[in-house]
């Protein structure tokens, strides 16, 4: 690939930026855009510099839904050895808490990406849905599960049934999304969130956002006996003895990550 459609931007706060940069097509999610995408979640997820992560896309549209031309005529065989699953994956998976910056529309392809990621920042004219049943289709990554898991079976099938726009703040009043500010603001938001977390101890933010997707999925008792362990092993760190002394001594930590 020739052309960058993601760009990737690491500061000096240990915060990446992560931008969707193809607004002739209205950010529409193409081959080469989720396999960039996945390459530089990749390099983010082995980059101990890199504290945490914004996923964001253009001031008027978040990323639209995926490219039809792509899809229009495939057939099934063919859309199976695509494996897009594993381009997702590498979003999925990277242990670096995500938070996506919403402007316009975050739309099929566009809301499952953006709940990929672990906190969600609207712009107040932001507008999130699940159109696929208007071409015949239903969502094919993660937009039926995990919608249904943010909030709830009955908003979830009439979101995925009828294909609907929920508006930002209808959005965050249904579980959808962490925090909705005016639109100037919704990158700057993200970015503030970001360097406060990347200012934290990066072993104990690794393993809260580990033990809560993983536990989400187990019995109770179970997830209670993941927590808990997670819990001792940070006793073994360096940042937890700093962090109690920085707080008896009444001083700012220096966390390392060690």
């Amino acid at each position: 690939m020739n052309t960058s459609v993601v760009h990737l931007d690491i500061q000096a706060d240990g915060v990446a930026v992560v931008r969707i940069d193809r607004p002739e097509a209205k950010n529409a999610l193409n081959a080469a855009v989720r396999q960039q995408l996945a390459e530089h979640f990749r390099t983010l997820s082995d980059n101990r510099n890199v504290r945490a992560v914004v996923l964001t896309g253009g001031e008027e549209c978040f990323v639209a839904g995926a490219d039809i031309r792509e899809f229009a005529q495939a057939s099934p065989i063919e859309m199976y050895r695509r494996h897009t699953e594993l381009l997702w994956e590498a979003i999925s998976r990277c242990p670096k808490p995500v938070i996506a910056a919403v402007n316009g529309f975050a739309l099929g392809g566009g809301c499952e990406l953006a709940m990929h990621c672990d906190i969600i920042v609207a712009g107040e004219s932001a507008r999130f849905g699940q159109p696929e049943v208007k071409l015949g289709l239903m969502p094919g990554a993660g937009g039926t599960q995990r919608l249904i898991r943010a909030v709830g079976k009955f908003q979830a099938m009439r979101i995925a049934l009828t294909g609907c726009l929920i508006k930002a703040p209808e959005a965050l009043a249904i579980g959808m999304l962490s925090e909705v500010v005016e639109d100037a603001r919704t990158l700057p938001r993200a970015l503030e969130l970001a360097a406060e977390i990347a200012a934290l101890p990066p072993l104990a933010v690794a393993q809260i956002k580990e033990v809560m997707l993983a536990g989400a999925d187990l019995p109770l008792e179970s997830a209670l006996t993941l927590e808990r362990k997670a819990f001792q092993l940070l006793f073994d760190s360096q940042d937890q003895k700093e962090g109690a002394a920085a707080f008896l001594e009444k001083r700012k930590a220096s966390f390392l990550g060690e």
